[in-house]
This record gives structure tokens, sequence and C-alpha cells, in this order.
């Protein structure tokens, strides 16, 4: 039987009460909900509108904190390098000391004096003063760099790049630009000082995707969340006398693909002293591998495990420290993947374990051939017997150094990385035998004797550098002759406006 509430409340007044007190309670909790959502849009759509005129290429990120203080702020704390992973983080790590048979297999290349993991953005230009690869000029006009090495490591780049032909600023020297490019890489390398829009700016990358008929201004936020990461974290080579700097994507992006590119260009980066074979330098092929994963054949970017949003009041922005997911594994993998942190640092580990020990095989077997090669030159080989020797060295290293060089490639790639390396092994252990049966007709048919290089100072005095030597000319260098070009750049910064307040 049921009860009208009229009739309720006439023999029961106080039921009347209660549900008034509660229509007005909800009322008012519906008001201040309605109020809240309002002054946040409000608060929001005033916080989105730059309060400072940004300049066109302005590099100090310091400026772009006046406009972007909660994306600067957040930028800043890249400046912790206290994170450090199973196989890489930003803490400093000195690969050479790690795994001495990388100095046997980047010998006769600079990479084989100095080779420390990347600490981050804002160290960029800290870094590349100290590592001992760029030397200790004494003046403009002295190497051992050219001025394409500052390509991707100044927010400065964009300032000098587009103020000048692009062949000048490649041709000159790494030192010339010293009191130049002080800024590290920061805003101005991937944002429109406007409204902070992605876009655009490095060279090689446009050219790249014009020589494709691929149109870079069409692309989906999404895509330039990973794109403009593509304009340094790629393949890369220097062309020419001028050293123009290019991205070898023509024939497409796959480590055979690449290949196949400078093979028709007889390109190589150095001749190893050693095995006398022309080597091929990966730099850090990060995009390319990228494509073959998983996450990006699900839509997923860059930014969104390495710069994953952040909620800060009204505001929701990219997080700019950029870092290892692993150690901000709550925004970054936990967004998508339901699995508890351990777990799914785990599965991290696991994937990274199994490529990192094919690796590590190939590299064996790598410095095995130079050092054997060597042997075999010395003992009388031909050129003729060699060359398919040394060719088969060329394309192993070359696998090796694709995976290698890629950060994060292991985890990004598994599959990929796997297939590469399991490529290497076969090139590698083809060239081994090739090379006994070389030996062989020289009369040697005994185990070619292995020097100790089982520290990074053994494996460096083997291939004579004096790594004492460098480091000390270093920083006396850094003492002595740096400071001049950083106090003009100190005074040439001194004299830019900062930007003007527009609300």
């Amino acid at each position: 039987m049921k009860t009208n509430l009229n009739e309720l409340i006439t023999k029961r007044p106080w039921v009347g009460w209660v549900i008034f007190g509660i229509t007005m309670l909800l009322v008012f909790f519906l008001g201040i909900l309605a109020s809240s959502i309002i002054q946040r849009r409000a608060e929001a759509n005033l916080l989105n509108v730059p309060r400072y005129a940004i300049e066109e290429f302005e590099p100090r990120n310091e400026a772009w904190a006046l406009a972007f203080p909660r994306e600067y702020q957040t930028y800043s704390q890249m400046a912790d390098t206290s994170f450090r992973s199973k196989y890489g983080g930003s803490a400093f790590r000195d690969l050479l000391e790690e795994d001495p048979r990388i100095v046997i297999l980047f010998a006769g290349y600079l990479f084989s004096r100095d080779f420390n993991q990347a600490r981050g953005h804002v160290y960029a230009i800290e870094d590349i003063h100290n590592t001992l690869r760029t030397g200790t000029p004494a003046d403009e006009t002295e190497g051992p760099q050219y001025a394409s090495c500052w390509t991707c490591k100044s927010a400065d780049v964009p300032r000098i790049m587009y103020s000048m032909d692009t062949k000048d600023f490649y041709s000159k020297t790494w030192a010339n630009y010293l009191s130049e490019m002080v800024n590290p890489i920061g805003c101005a390398n991937c944002h429109n000082p406007k409204d902070m829009t992605l876009r655009i700016f490095q060279i090689p990358l446009k050219e790249a995707f014009n020589r494709k008929g691929l149109d870079l201004s069409k692309s989906s936020l999404n895509e330039m969340r990973s794109l403009v990461c593509a304009q340094c974290h790629v393949e890369y080579y220097f062309k020419g006398p001028e050293k123009y700097v290019v991205f070898p994507w023509d024939k497409g992006m796959s480590v055979e693909e690449i290949e196949n590119y400078y093979d028709e260009y007889e390109f190589y980066d150095w001749i190893h002293p050693l095995s006398k074979a022309p080597i091929l330098k990966a730099q850090h092929p990060d995009y390319e591998l990228f494509q073959h994963s998983i996450h990006y054949q699900r839509g997923v970017s860059c930014a969104d495990c390495h710069m994953p949003y952040k909620t800060e009041g009204s505001m929701k922005i990219s997080d700019h420290k950029v870092q290892s997911p692993l150690n901000n594994i709550e925004n970054s993998c936990m967004v998508c993947h339901r699995q508890n942190k351990e777990e799914l640092i785990r599965n991290v580990y696991d994937r990274q374990d199994k490529v990192y020990k094919q690796k590590i095989a190939l590299e064996d077997i790598l410095v095995k051939l130079h050092i054997e090669a060597k042997f075999a030159w010395e003992k009388g080989a031909t050129e003729e017997m060699m060359k398919p020797v040394l060719n088969l060295i060329r394309q192993a290293q070359w696998r090796w150094d694709f995976v290698a060089a890629s950060h994060g490639a292991s985890f990004h790639a598994p599959l990929e990385s796997m297939r590469i390396l399991a490529d290497g092994i076969d090139k590698a252990s083809e060239a081994r035998l090739i090379l006994s049966r070389v030996l062989a007709s020289l009369g040697y048919n005994e185990t070619v004797p292995m020097p100790d290089i089982s520290t990074k100072a053994k494996a460096q005095e083997y291939i004579g550098i004096d790594y004492n030597k460098l480091k000390t000319e270093k920083q006396e260098w850094k003492k002595n002759t740096l400071p001049k070009w950083l106090e003009a750049a100190k005074k040439r910064e001194k004299e830019m406006p900062m930007p003007q307040r527009i609300l």
C-alpha cells in the first residue's frame, strides 16, 4: 500500500523538514561545485595566456619562465641527477669504465677517449664542455669538432642557425660558437614563443621529410609530441666537406635501409686503426627504433611516457622534467597499465636484460675480430683477402651500434633490437670464419693472442690513448681558455632585454 507524501508529512511534520533540509544542502553544494568549475575555468583561461612577450628564438630558458612558470619549474627539476636505473637514468656513468670493450670498438674515434651517459637536457652545455671528445681548442679556428656538433645541444642553435645560411653554420668549427652556445636544450628547441605550441625548428628534420614528400605542418598534436624529440633523437651524419647534418632516411628508417643509403654514398665515419674496416658510427636512432615498438603502434607518443601530463591546480601541463619513465612510473606506465609498480619495473628489466646479453655477445665477437684482423694484416694479408672480412665487420658493428647507441631501444623495441643483434652476430661470426681461413692460408693455425682489456685504462693503453694527459689538458683548458668565451657570452646576454610584460 503506497502512502501519499502529503499525507505522510501531515501525519509526521518532521519528515517535511528533513526533506527540506536535504534539498537545501544539495542546492548549496551544487552551487559551490558550479562556482568552483566556473572559477577554475576562468583561472585556467587566464593562466594559459602568456603574461610576457617572448621574442622569436629567445634562447634563455629563464626568460621563458616569466611567461610559462609552471613548465619551467618542472624543467628545472632535471638538475636532479640522483636517479639511476639498471641500464640508464640521469646519474653520471662512465660507460667505458663499465664496459671496456667499447674502447676497442671505437679505437681511432673520439668516443674511445671519453663516453659518458648524458645527464639530461639542462646539462647539455656543461657536458659538451667537459667531454674529451671536444678537445682543447685555443681559438675559433681549431678543432677537433665541427659546429655541426652543436646542432642538438643548445637553445641558442635556432637563434644562430636562422640568422645565416645553413651551410655556413655547419662549416665552422665547434670552437667558433663557444661564446654563442651557452643556453642548454630548452624551450626554444620545441616551442612557439607566442603560445607554447609545439613547432619544428630543426632544419635537417624538415629537409628529411621534404625529400620523402611529407608535410610536417600537417602533423597532429600527438605526432608532434614525438616529432619534436625526433629533431635530435635520431640517426644522422655530417655530409661533405661542410659537414652538413643529414638524416639518412631517403630509403627508409630500418637499420638495413640506412646502411644501404650509406653504402650508396660509400660513406664511413672512420677507418678502424686495428682492423682497417670502414666503420659507421650510429648516433642515437631512438625515433627510428621507437617506430617498431608496440607503444608507437598504439599511438603513444614520446612525451606520453617521458613528459606525462600532470595537474597543478586548474592547469593540465606536460611535466617538463624529461626523464626515464621508471623514475615517474605512477604518472607514465601506470596511467595505462594496471599492474603494480614492482611488476612493471620487472617487466622492463626482463626485456632489457635479454637485449643486453645479446649486445655483449656481439661486442665480444667484434672485439676479437678487430684484434684478429690486425694480426692478419701483420702476417701479410692482402687487401683482396681482407675485403670480405672488413665489409662484414662494418655491417656487424653498425648493427651493434644501432642498438647500443639508442636510448632505451631494449625496452622501446626489444624484438627489433634482438633481430638486429642476431643479424650482427651472424655477420661477425661469418667474418671470423673467413678470417680464420685467411690466417690459415698465411700459415697460421693457432688462436690469435688477445690483450688484457679488462679495464678502461688497459684498453686505452692498448690502443695508445694517454687518458691522464688528455684529462689534464682538458682541466687546464676549462680553467684558462674556456672562461674567455663564457665571459664574452655573459657580456652579450647582459645586453639582451628581458621579455616585456603584456598582461
